[in-house]
């Protein structure tokens, strides 16, 4: 067990709101894995943060969605660039500081990210732990 995190593309239509994307005819959301990380513990907090930011109410920020604007991407990227992600602690988060493979590997993901909502597409955050 631990905390698997994962950015999901979905197609325009498909974007139902910030915390939400349609599902098709066997109730599966309408999604494109993009980009995984495993117990990168800070970044989660930073998605957190923003997902409360945008109203989201769950108790618990488990199996939520919160989509990712071209804004949230180039602020998620001077956070990481600049060290900002807030230490954020829990049971199955694992114990992994921040490193230059970290920024590297998140760097990377916005790229990615910034490609695809430059497209028309929606980039939504996703987690399970």
């Amino acid at each position: 067990m631990g905390l698997d995190m994962y950015a999901w593309r979905v197609k325009a239509e498909d974007a139902i709101d910030d915390f939400s994307v349609a599902s098709n005819d066997e109730g599966q959301n309408k999604v494109e894995e993009m980009f995984y990380w495993r117990k990168h513990h800070d970044l989660h907090g930073w998605m957190e943060r923003l997902y409360r930011a945008k109203g989201g109410t769950k108790e618990s920020f488990n199996c939520v969605k919160v989509r990712l604007t071209m804004e949230d991407l180039q602020q998620l990227a001077l956070d990481v660039t600049k060290g900002r992600l807030p230490e954020t602690t829990g049971f199955f988060f694992g114990d992994n500081p921040p490193d230059a493979d970290s920024v590297e590997q998140d760097m990377e993901f916005v790229g990615k990210a910034m490609a695809a909502v430059a497209v028309g597409d929606a980039v939504y955050y996703d987690s399970w732990w």
